[in-house]
């Protein structure tokens, strides 16, 4: 094995436990809390730990995925350097996008303490405000699987599959993003399945690399040999 090989191994491996803590993460603040806390300050107020919690997941999501693309950019930088960069440049813009949504779920956070009529509007309303932001980071949430699928299928350092995945999974963020503009599109089956490739992608690919980093593709073995 090549020092190559090995570097490009171990760099995969420690991107994966950079994804897996952004997919955990994620998982927990965007599905399982909403799902639990529910929509009204008087179901927030009686599940108010879990809606901490998901702030804090939310933070930590947020400085993984900031340190996610760059990790990636070691992995694949040199297959398309200016591709890479454009990569790493989606996934940062969303950061502070999100971090500013979060401002307002923890204007919101203020509001638990106390459910009367006045802080339950206020609350609906930095809710709505927390969703929208959330949907303009989900557009760059999106945007920066399109370079990263296709970095994936040219390198072929992960499997081909996962960088199909990655593709459709960006092109359904962006669906979403703006088939939300649309009326009835929130009732719609397509607005419950178009960003299943994204989960399966990028399951798929932090799990690829915990176990067994990036290997070193068929461009990078045919420079080996020949070196």
């Amino acid at each position: 094995m090549t020092p190559d090989t090995r570097q490009l191994r171990h760099n995969g491996r420690i991107t994966g436990v950079l994804y897996l803590v952004v997919v955990l993460s994620g998982m927990f603040c965007l599905a399982y809390v909403p799902a639990l806390v529910g929509t009204t300050l008087t179901e927030a107020s009686a599940r108010a730990g879990l809606f901490r919690a998901g702030i804090a997941a939310f933070l930590l999501m947020q400085v993984a995925f900031l340190l996610l693309p760059l990790a990636l950019y070691r992995v694949l930088g040199d297959v398309d350097r200016p591709l890479a960069a454009l990569m790493v440049a989606f996934a940062a813009v969303s950061v502070p996008i999100g971090l500013g949504a979060l401002t307002h779920r923890m204007e919101a956070l203020s509001l638990l303490q106390t459910a009367t009529d006045a802080n339950a509007a206020a609350y609906a309303e930095s809710m709505a405000r927390y969703g929208f932001g959330l949907r303009i980071a989900s557009l760059f949430w999106g945007l920066w699987l399109l370079p990263l699928g296709w970095l994936v299928l040219r390198s072929r350092r992960l499997p081909r599959l996962l960088g199909v995945l990655l593709l459709l999974g960006g092109l359904g963020y962006i669906v979403h993003v703006f088939g939300g503009l649309l009326p009835g599109y929130a009732d719609s089956a397509l607005s419950r399945y178009v960003r299943l490739p994204a989960a399966l992608g990028e399951i798929g690919t932090c799990l690829w690399l915990l176990g067994f980093g990036a290997g070193t593709g068929r461009i990078d073995a045919r420079q080996l040999a020949n070196a």
